[in-house]
């Protein structure tokens, strides 16, 4: 009987391994994952070569000189140039601000800058602060001008007030904290949770798709084999069980085929951008969780699949149980967060959910033994 299934899945996995579908996923679904994650970076992360230019009505008077000053001491091109060119277009009651305010919008609309601040304090000591431009999805730069225009704010307080804005900074920055985490045996690393969060969800993902890959793969496989009458040549040779059997185990090979080709990929990818990775124990019982959960999703494919006659079918029934895989990647961040709540424990309990749930808790915070 063994070799039978054995004979079944060998005949599965070569001939699923040659096929053309499986080679493009192979190699086209690591590029396409790591496409959407660093190109995007690079945009994020990419610096000026330009000037921009901004501008500012500062309805206050008191704070556009020093946020001009920090702008051109914090934010300098390659080339020595200012990154940022702040332009004064109105300052306290020198000008007519209604007016001035429509001046710098028809300046943002011809693309003479990217934008401009408004500054008032109706309440006295309280700064009012709006930033209008064309472009509101240029989230790097709100984010960068931001805390430089708060600072500016504080300093010109600090002023009034007879301190010295340096030596608050000085204090304020006197501290670097960095995370570290401790493990069993006293061993400690030091680490983040975004380093942590990203490694642990690389697994989760390759799972999702190698899951909704292999088992579109398994379910089309079982119709093809009805609609050819081959599936009747195998069954006067050998049980349904033994033919079940050796397509799972088949299809789980080709699934680990694909955890290590991508794996080494991944290691490539991150000693190459100094990324961090998961340790390797961390990393082997991510491989065993990964591993029984392709089982158990592969037979649940099995088991939904064989009584289908459609194409038609066969997708809806692998949507609805990919639909297990998505709910743990929706509700990693609280898991995360609290590897030991309520919440973590009852969805480890399900066992649609518990293969990437326990990924999440073991990278975060190694469950204790009564709980797994």
């Amino acid at each position: 009987m063994t070799s039978k299934i054995l004979a079944v899945a060998w005949w599965e996995y070569s001939e699923k391994i040659k096929s053309k579908a499986f080679i493009v996923s192979l190699i086209l679904l690591p590029a396409v994952i790591v496409g959407l994650v660093l190109v995007p970076a690079i945009f994020v992360t990419g610096s000026d070569t330009e000037p921009r230019e901004l501008g500012i009505v500062d309805e206050t008077g008191a704070y556009a000189s020093t946020f001009s000053e920090l702008l051109g001491d914090r934010f300098i091109l390659p080339d020595g140039r200012p990154n940022y060119r702040l332009h004064v277009i109105a300052r306290g009651g020198s000008a007519d601000i209604f007016q001035m305010v429509v001046l710098a919008d028809s300046m943002v609309l011809r693309g003479e800058m990217e934008g401009y601040f408004i500054l008032r304090s109706p309440l006295g000591d309280l700064v009012d602060a709006e930033y209008r431009t064309h472009n509101v999805g240029n989230i790097r730069l709100q984010e960068k001008l931001t805390p430089v225009l708060r600072e500016a704010v504080t300093a010109v307080k600090l002023r009034r007030r007879g301190i010295d804005p340096e030596m608050i900074a000085e204090l304020v920055h006197s501290l670097k904290l960095r995370t570290f985490k401790v493990s069993p045996g006293g061993r400690s690393e030091e680490t983040a949770f975004d380093q942590t969060f990203f490694s642990v969800y690389m697994y989760m993902m390759m799972l999702f798709f190698i899951i909704m890959t292999s088992g579109q793969l398994l379910v089309r496989s079982m119709l093809e084999e009805k609609s050819n009458r081959i599936v009747e040549i195998l069954l006067s040779s050998l049980p349904a069980r033994d033919i079940m059997g050796g397509k799972i185990l088949g299809l789980g090979a080709l699934g680990v085929t694909q955890l290590l080709t991508w794996g080494i990929f991944a290691t490539a990818v991150s000693r190459y951008s100094g990324l961090s990775v998961i340790p390797l124990g961390g990393a082997l019982l991510l491989t065993v969780y990964f591993i029984l959960g392709y089982l158990f999703y592969s037979a649940i494919f099995v088991s939904a699949g064989a009584p289908l006659s459609t194409e038609q079918e066969a997708q809806q029934v692998t949507s609805l149980f990919s639909m297990g895989l998505v709910v743990p990647l929706a509700l990693s961040f609280p898991v995360m967060q609290d590897p030991g709540s309520a919440l973590a424990i009852v969805l480890t309990l399900i066992p649609l959910f518990t293969p990437m749930i326990m990924m999440l808790r073991i990278a975060v915070k190694m469950p204790p033994d009564d709980d797994t």
